[in-house]
Protein backbone atom coordinates (compact mmCIF):
# COMPACT_ATOMS: atom_id res chain seq x y z
CA UNK A 1 0.00 0.00 0.00
CA UNK A 2 1.53 3.01 -0.92
CA UNK A 3 1.44 5.78 2.09
CA UNK A 4 1.60 9.82 1.84
CA UNK A 5 5.02 10.17 3.47
CA UNK A 6 6.29 8.18 0.62
CA UNK A 7 5.06 10.49 -2.31
CA UNK A 8 6.13 13.23 -0.38
CA UNK A 9 9.17 12.74 -0.58
CA UNK A 10 9.74 11.28 -4.28
CA UNK A 11 7.44 14.21 -5.17
CA UNK A 12 9.95 16.59 -3.87
CA UNK A 13 7.11 18.91 -3.01
CA UNK A 14 8.39 22.59 -1.44
CA UNK A 15 7.55 23.37 2.59
CA UNK A 16 4.69 23.25 3.37
CA UNK A 17 3.32 21.76 0.69
CA UNK A 18 1.98 17.87 1.87
CA UNK A 19 0.71 14.79 0.24
CA UNK A 20 -2.70 14.42 2.17
CA UNK A 21 -4.07 11.38 1.26
CA UNK A 22 -3.48 8.39 -1.64
CA UNK A 23 -6.30 6.91 -2.70
CA UNK A 24 -5.91 3.74 -5.29
CA UNK A 25 -9.14 2.78 -7.65
CA UNK A 26 -7.32 -0.80 -8.60
CA UNK A 27 -10.39 -1.92 -11.08
CA UNK A 28 -9.34 1.11 -13.05
CA UNK A 29 -5.47 0.35 -11.95
CA UNK A 30 -5.29 4.56 -10.89
CA UNK A 31 -4.03 6.34 -8.37
CA UNK A 32 -4.48 9.91 -7.00
CA UNK A 33 -2.29 11.62 -4.98
CA UNK A 34 -4.27 14.46 -2.81
CA UNK A 35 -1.47 17.42 -2.19
CA UNK A 36 -2.82 20.27 -0.18
CA UNK A 37 -1.41 23.38 1.00
CA UNK A 38 -0.96 24.16 4.75
CA UNK A 39 0.64 27.76 4.66
CA UNK A 40 -1.35 30.78 5.62
CA UNK A 41 0.80 33.15 3.62
CA UNK A 42 2.47 33.16 0.29
CA UNK A 43 4.65 35.30 -1.77
CA UNK A 44 2.96 36.75 -5.40
CA UNK A 45 5.79 35.44 -7.50
CA UNK A 46 5.69 38.68 -9.77
CA UNK A 47 5.89 41.47 -7.06
CA UNK A 48 7.71 38.94 -4.35
CA UNK A 49 5.46 40.33 -1.86
CA UNK A 50 3.79 37.87 0.86
CA UNK A 51 0.03 37.76 0.82
CA UNK A 52 -2.46 36.22 2.61
CA UNK A 53 -4.47 32.90 1.35
CA UNK A 54 -7.93 33.89 0.49
CA UNK A 55 -9.03 31.14 -0.62
CA UNK A 56 -8.45 27.66 -2.59
CA UNK A 57 -9.32 27.15 -6.66
CA UNK A 58 -11.51 24.49 -7.45
CA UNK A 59 -9.89 20.89 -7.43
CA UNK A 60 -7.47 20.27 -10.49
CA UNK A 61 -5.79 16.45 -11.69
CA UNK A 62 -2.47 16.72 -13.17
CA UNK A 63 -1.51 13.45 -15.07
CA UNK A 64 1.26 11.99 -13.45
CA UNK A 65 4.14 9.27 -14.74
CA UNK A 66 3.05 5.70 -13.65
CA UNK A 67 3.51 3.73 -10.53
CA UNK A 68 4.24 0.36 -11.58
CA UNK A 69 1.20 -0.51 -13.64
CA UNK A 70 -1.09 1.74 -12.05
CA UNK A 71 -1.59 5.14 -13.89
CA UNK A 72 -1.26 8.30 -11.13
CA UNK A 73 -2.95 11.64 -11.03
CA UNK A 74 -1.59 14.28 -8.64
CA UNK A 75 -5.05 16.29 -7.52
CA UNK A 76 -5.13 19.59 -5.48
CA UNK A 77 -7.03 22.67 -4.76
CA UNK A 78 -4.61 25.19 -5.68
CA UNK A 79 -4.13 28.66 -3.26
CA UNK A 80 -5.00 31.80 -4.00
CA UNK A 81 -3.52 35.03 -2.17
CA UNK A 82 -4.62 38.11 -2.20
CA UNK A 83 -2.11 40.94 -2.99
CA UNK A 84 -2.28 44.58 -0.81
CA UNK A 85 -3.76 45.80 -4.13
CA UNK A 86 -6.82 43.60 -3.86
CA UNK A 87 -5.89 41.36 -7.04
CA UNK A 88 -6.92 38.08 -6.84
CA UNK A 89 -4.02 34.97 -8.34
CA UNK A 90 -3.77 31.93 -8.12
CA UNK A 91 -0.31 30.26 -7.19
CA UNK A 92 1.17 27.58 -9.71
CA UNK A 93 2.74 24.59 -8.02
CA UNK A 94 6.45 23.47 -8.82
CA UNK A 95 4.77 20.50 -10.51
CA UNK A 96 3.32 21.87 -13.70
CA UNK A 97 2.96 24.88 -15.16
CA UNK A 98 -0.12 27.05 -16.37
CA UNK A 99 -3.26 25.52 -17.31
CA UNK A 100 -1.61 22.30 -18.56
CA UNK A 101 -2.89 19.04 -17.08
CA UNK A 102 0.19 16.92 -16.86
CA UNK A 103 3.20 17.46 -14.77
CA UNK A 104 6.60 18.41 -15.57
CA UNK A 105 8.13 15.27 -15.15
CA UNK A 106 5.11 13.21 -17.42
CA UNK A 107 6.06 16.51 -20.48
CA UNK A 108 10.06 15.36 -19.85
CA UNK A 109 9.03 11.58 -20.40
CA UNK A 110 6.50 12.13 -23.94
CA UNK A 111 9.27 14.19 -25.02
CA UNK A 112 12.13 11.96 -24.73
CA UNK A 113 9.77 9.15 -25.99
CA UNK A 114 8.90 10.65 -29.13
CA UNK A 115 13.11 11.87 -29.83
CA UNK A 116 13.10 7.90 -29.24
CA UNK A 117 10.19 7.12 -31.43
CA UNK A 118 9.50 10.12 -33.88
CA UNK A 119 5.93 9.22 -34.00
CA UNK A 120 3.30 10.73 -32.26
CA UNK A 121 0.73 7.98 -32.18
CA UNK A 122 3.29 5.30 -30.85
CA UNK A 123 4.49 7.46 -28.46
CA UNK A 124 0.24 8.51 -26.79
CA UNK A 125 0.51 4.51 -26.83
CA UNK A 126 3.06 4.19 -24.71
CA UNK A 127 2.49 6.63 -22.33
CA UNK A 128 -1.37 5.76 -22.06
CA UNK A 129 -2.68 9.24 -23.08
CA UNK A 130 -4.66 10.54 -25.73
CA UNK A 131 -3.19 11.78 -28.96
CA UNK A 132 -3.85 15.82 -28.26
CA UNK A 133 -2.12 15.37 -24.84
CA UNK A 134 1.50 14.29 -26.69
CA UNK A 135 0.57 16.80 -29.94
CA UNK A 136 -0.02 19.63 -27.59
CA UNK A 137 3.32 18.67 -25.30
CA UNK A 138 5.85 18.76 -29.02
CA UNK A 139 3.97 22.07 -29.68
CA UNK A 140 4.54 23.99 -26.55
CA UNK A 141 8.05 22.44 -26.22
CA UNK A 142 8.95 23.68 -29.64
CA UNK A 143 7.63 27.18 -28.62
CA UNK A 144 9.54 27.21 -25.57
CA UNK A 145 12.72 26.14 -27.13
CA UNK A 146 11.82 28.57 -29.48
CA UNK A 147 11.71 31.36 -27.06
CA UNK A 148 14.48 30.19 -25.17
CA UNK A 149 16.94 30.35 -28.23
CA UNK A 150 19.03 33.61 -28.53
CA UNK A 151 20.83 33.94 -31.48
CA UNK A 152 21.08 37.74 -31.76
CA UNK A 153 24.76 37.73 -31.34
CA UNK A 154 25.70 35.28 -33.96
CA UNK A 155 27.00 35.67 -37.15
CA UNK A 156 25.34 33.28 -39.96
CA UNK A 157 27.87 34.03 -42.62
CA UNK A 158 26.63 30.86 -44.81
CA UNK A 159 23.10 29.80 -44.61
CA UNK A 160 20.87 27.59 -47.32
CA UNK A 161 17.76 27.63 -48.67
CA UNK A 162 15.70 24.32 -49.78
CA UNK A 163 12.34 23.24 -50.48
CA UNK A 164 10.32 20.45 -49.31
CA UNK A 165 6.82 18.80 -50.71
CA UNK A 166 4.34 18.82 -47.64
CA UNK A 167 1.36 17.78 -49.21
CA UNK A 168 0.29 16.81 -52.71
CA UNK A 169 -1.02 18.80 -55.26
CA UNK A 170 2.41 21.16 -54.88
CA UNK A 171 2.06 22.13 -51.88
CA UNK A 172 5.69 23.21 -50.85
CA UNK A 173 7.24 24.64 -47.78
CA UNK A 174 10.56 26.67 -47.72
CA UNK A 175 13.71 25.71 -45.29
CA UNK A 176 16.03 27.85 -43.85
CA UNK A 177 18.94 26.37 -42.79
CA UNK A 178 22.62 26.31 -41.61
CA UNK A 179 25.02 24.33 -43.01
CA UNK A 180 28.29 24.81 -40.42
CA UNK A 181 25.45 23.41 -37.62
CA UNK A 182 23.50 21.26 -39.48
CA UNK A 183 20.17 22.59 -37.75
CA UNK A 184 17.15 23.72 -39.34
CA UNK A 185 17.20 27.96 -38.39
CA UNK A 186 12.88 27.82 -39.37
CA UNK A 187 10.29 26.69 -41.48
CA UNK A 188 7.77 28.60 -43.67
CA UNK A 189 4.93 27.35 -45.33
CA UNK A 190 4.93 28.21 -49.26
CA UNK A 191 8.09 28.81 -51.50
CA UNK A 192 6.97 32.53 -52.52
CA UNK A 193 9.07 35.70 -51.85
CA UNK A 194 6.81 36.67 -48.84
CA UNK A 195 7.51 33.42 -47.34
CA UNK A 196 11.36 33.80 -47.84
CA UNK A 197 10.48 37.55 -46.09
CA UNK A 198 8.86 36.43 -43.19
CA UNK A 199 11.81 33.15 -42.71
CA UNK A 200 14.62 36.20 -42.88
CA UNK A 201 13.05 38.68 -40.39
CA UNK A 202 12.09 36.42 -38.28
CA UNK A 203 15.25 34.40 -37.83
CA UNK A 204 17.53 37.10 -38.62
CA UNK A 205 17.79 40.88 -37.16
CA UNK A 206 19.05 43.47 -40.03
CA UNK A 207 22.82 43.27 -38.64
CA UNK A 208 22.50 39.44 -39.25
CA UNK A 209 20.92 40.26 -42.60
CA UNK A 210 23.85 42.43 -43.63
CA UNK A 211 26.44 39.38 -42.23
CA UNK A 212 24.99 36.77 -44.37
CA UNK A 213 28.06 36.72 -47.45
CA UNK A 214 26.94 33.45 -49.34
CA UNK A 215 23.57 31.42 -49.56
CA UNK A 216 23.34 28.30 -51.29
CA UNK A 217 19.68 27.15 -53.36
CA UNK A 218 18.75 25.80 -56.39
CA UNK A 219 16.55 27.97 -59.32
CA UNK A 220 13.92 28.99 -58.35
CA UNK A 221 13.11 32.61 -58.98
CA UNK A 222 11.15 33.33 -55.36
CA UNK A 223 14.78 32.43 -54.02
CA UNK A 224 17.15 34.75 -55.73
CA UNK A 225 14.85 37.49 -55.97
CA UNK A 226 14.56 36.91 -52.12
CA UNK A 227 18.15 36.47 -51.22
CA UNK A 228 19.46 39.81 -53.89
CA UNK A 229 16.11 41.85 -52.07
CA UNK A 230 16.75 40.98 -48.25
CA UNK A 231 20.82 39.50 -48.65
CA UNK A 232 22.27 42.71 -50.02
CA UNK A 233 25.81 41.26 -49.07
CA UNK A 234 25.61 37.35 -49.83
CA UNK A 235 26.68 35.80 -52.95
CA UNK A 236 24.09 33.36 -54.53
CA UNK A 237 25.25 29.56 -55.27
CA UNK A 238 22.99 27.46 -56.75
CA UNK A 239 23.59 24.21 -54.90
CA UNK A 240 25.66 21.50 -56.49
CA UNK A 241 23.09 18.65 -56.19
CA UNK A 242 20.28 20.22 -58.11
CA UNK A 243 23.16 21.22 -60.88
CA UNK A 244 24.01 17.82 -61.60
CA UNK A 245 19.85 16.55 -61.02
CA UNK A 246 19.54 18.88 -63.98
CA UNK A 247 22.25 17.09 -66.18
CA UNK A 248 20.81 13.65 -64.89
CA UNK A 249 17.46 14.11 -65.66
CA UNK A 250 19.01 15.22 -69.09
CA UNK A 251 21.08 11.86 -69.68
CA UNK A 252 17.84 9.84 -69.27
CA UNK A 253 15.95 11.97 -71.64
CA UNK A 254 18.08 11.35 -73.95
CA UNK A 255 18.43 7.55 -73.40
CA UNK A 256 14.60 7.37 -73.30
CA UNK A 257 14.93 9.15 -77.08
CA UNK A 258 17.36 7.05 -78.06
CA UNK A 259 16.57 3.45 -76.90
CA UNK A 260 13.64 3.41 -79.72
CA UNK A 261 16.46 3.20 -82.13
CA UNK A 262 18.97 1.02 -79.72
CA UNK A 263 17.29 -1.63 -78.49
CA UNK A 264 21.01 -2.31 -76.34
CA UNK A 265 20.25 1.00 -74.29
CA UNK A 266 16.93 -1.26 -72.41
CA UNK A 267 17.69 -1.21 -68.97
CA UNK A 268 20.49 0.96 -69.12
CA UNK A 269 19.27 3.77 -66.48
CA UNK A 270 20.76 3.39 -63.47
CA UNK A 271 24.31 1.97 -64.86
CA UNK A 272 24.05 5.53 -66.67
CA UNK A 273 22.85 7.52 -63.97
CA UNK A 274 24.46 6.03 -61.14
CA UNK A 275 28.26 7.04 -60.03
CA UNK A 276 30.62 3.80 -61.11
CA UNK A 277 31.92 3.66 -58.08
CA UNK A 278 28.02 2.76 -56.70
CA UNK A 279 27.20 0.53 -60.01
CA UNK A 280 26.62 -3.11 -58.75
CA UNK A 281 28.81 -5.57 -60.96
CA UNK A 282 25.41 -6.32 -63.31
CA UNK A 283 25.49 -1.97 -64.06
CA UNK A 284 28.91 -1.84 -64.45
CA UNK A 285 29.34 -4.48 -67.23
CA UNK A 286 25.97 -2.44 -69.27
CA UNK A 287 27.94 0.88 -68.60
CA UNK A 288 31.27 -0.24 -69.95
CA UNK A 289 29.51 -1.98 -72.70
CA UNK A 290 27.72 1.61 -73.99
CA UNK A 291 29.88 4.47 -72.37
CA UNK A 292 32.14 4.10 -75.12
CA UNK A 293 30.03 3.62 -77.85
CA UNK A 294 28.84 6.46 -80.27
CA UNK A 295 25.25 7.12 -78.47
CA UNK A 296 24.23 10.46 -77.72
CA UNK A 297 23.73 9.15 -74.27
CA UNK A 298 27.43 8.10 -73.75
CA UNK A 299 28.06 11.91 -75.14
CA UNK A 300 25.57 13.12 -72.38
CA UNK A 301 27.02 11.04 -69.37
CA UNK A 302 30.43 12.63 -70.89
CA UNK A 303 29.29 16.18 -70.44
CA UNK A 304 27.82 15.45 -66.92
CA UNK A 305 31.41 14.07 -65.89
CA UNK A 306 33.53 17.25 -67.44
CA UNK A 307 31.18 19.67 -65.20
CA UNK A 308 31.52 17.11 -62.03
CA UNK A 309 35.19 17.47 -62.74
CA UNK A 310 35.46 21.18 -62.86
CA UNK A 311 34.14 21.19 -58.63
CA UNK A 312 37.98 20.07 -57.91
CA UNK A 313 39.69 21.88 -60.87
CA UNK A 314 40.63 24.93 -58.71
CA UNK A 315 38.99 28.50 -57.98
CA UNK A 316 41.47 30.24 -59.64
CA UNK A 317 40.12 30.18 -63.66
CA UNK A 318 36.37 28.86 -62.88
CA UNK A 319 34.62 31.34 -65.01
CA UNK A 320 37.20 30.22 -68.39
CA UNK A 321 36.61 26.62 -67.21
CA UNK A 322 32.86 26.72 -67.16
CA UNK A 323 32.63 29.18 -70.07
CA UNK A 324 34.95 25.64 -71.87
CA UNK A 325 33.11 22.79 -70.13
CA UNK A 326 29.91 25.28 -71.70
CA UNK A 327 31.36 25.42 -75.55
CA UNK A 328 32.14 21.75 -75.45
CA UNK A 329 28.68 20.48 -74.52
CA UNK A 330 27.05 22.37 -76.95
CA UNK A 331 29.49 21.40 -79.84
CA UNK A 332 27.66 17.86 -78.76
CA UNK A 333 24.76 19.22 -80.43
CA UNK A 334 22.72 16.97 -78.11
CA UNK A 335 19.33 19.32 -77.61
CA UNK A 336 18.40 18.03 -73.94
CA UNK A 337 22.56 18.74 -72.86
CA UNK A 338 21.75 22.92 -74.87
CA UNK A 339 18.75 23.26 -72.61
CA UNK A 340 20.88 22.40 -69.30
CA UNK A 341 23.73 24.61 -70.54
CA UNK A 342 21.47 27.30 -71.64
CA UNK A 343 20.03 27.60 -68.14
CA UNK A 344 23.50 27.19 -66.41
CA UNK A 345 24.12 30.54 -68.78
CA UNK A 346 21.37 32.48 -67.59
CA UNK A 347 21.97 31.82 -64.12
CA UNK A 348 25.79 31.52 -64.40
CA UNK A 349 26.61 33.92 -61.70
CA UNK A 350 25.53 31.49 -59.02
CA UNK A 351 26.72 28.34 -60.93
CA UNK A 352 30.68 29.86 -61.05
CA UNK A 353 29.56 30.97 -57.44
CA UNK A 354 29.29 26.83 -56.68
CA UNK A 355 32.43 26.08 -57.95
CA UNK A 356 34.84 28.73 -56.15
CA UNK A 357 32.84 28.55 -53.42
CA UNK A 358 32.29 25.22 -52.87
CA UNK A 359 29.14 26.18 -51.01
CA UNK A 360 26.34 23.19 -51.21
CA UNK A 361 23.10 22.20 -50.13
CA UNK A 362 24.49 18.91 -48.98
CA UNK A 363 23.41 19.32 -45.37
CA UNK A 364 20.17 20.45 -46.51
CA UNK A 365 19.43 17.53 -48.63
CA UNK A 366 20.41 15.20 -45.73
CA UNK A 367 17.84 17.51 -43.61
CA UNK A 368 15.15 16.92 -46.26
CA UNK A 369 15.93 12.78 -46.03
CA UNK A 370 15.29 13.39 -42.37
CA UNK A 371 12.15 15.60 -42.75
CA UNK A 372 11.16 12.96 -45.07
CA UNK A 373 11.45 10.43 -42.55
CA UNK A 374 9.11 12.31 -40.18
CA UNK A 375 6.45 12.55 -43.10
CA UNK A 376 6.55 8.57 -43.53
CA UNK A 377 6.78 7.66 -39.45
CA UNK A 378 4.15 10.16 -38.87
CA UNK A 379 1.88 9.07 -42.15
CA UNK A 380 2.51 12.65 -43.00
CA UNK A 381 1.30 16.53 -41.50
CA UNK A 382 -2.56 17.62 -42.48
CA UNK A 383 -1.25 20.92 -41.42
CA UNK A 384 1.78 23.02 -41.82
CA UNK A 385 1.66 24.05 -38.35
CA UNK A 386 1.86 20.45 -37.02
CA UNK A 387 4.55 19.94 -39.80
CA UNK A 388 6.60 23.21 -38.55
CA UNK A 389 6.44 21.83 -35.39
CA UNK A 390 7.87 18.71 -35.77
CA UNK A 391 10.47 19.94 -38.13
CA UNK A 392 11.73 22.22 -35.94
CA UNK A 393 11.18 19.61 -32.40
CA UNK A 394 13.33 17.02 -34.25
CA UNK A 395 15.92 19.08 -36.05
CA UNK A 396 16.31 22.35 -34.64
CA UNK A 397 18.59 21.69 -31.37
CA UNK A 398 16.33 23.43 -29.40
CA UNK A 399 16.36 23.31 -25.50
CA UNK A 400 12.80 21.46 -25.15
CA UNK A 401 12.99 20.25 -21.72
CA UNK A 402 10.52 22.50 -19.18
CA UNK A 403 12.71 23.82 -16.20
Amino acid sequence: MFTENFFTKILDLEDGWVVKSVDTDFSKEEIIIQIDCLLEQLEDPQSGELCKIYDHAPARKWRHLDTLQYKTYIKCELPRIITSEGKVKTIQPNWASGNERHTFLFEHSVIDLLKASKNQTKTAQLMRCGFNVVNRIMHLSTQRGMARRSYTDLVFDQVSLDEKSFKKGHHYITVLSHPASGCVLDVEEDRTKEACKSLFSRVFTETQLSQVTAISMDMWPAYINSAEEFLPNASISHDRFHLMVYLKKAIDQVRRREVKQHEELKNTRYALLKNPENHTEKQRIKFEANAGANYEVSKAWQVRENFKELFSSGKLFAWQLFNRWAVDATKRKIKEIDKVVTMFNNHISGVVNALINNLSNAMAERLNGKIQELKTVGRGYRTFINFRSAILFFHYGLDLYPH
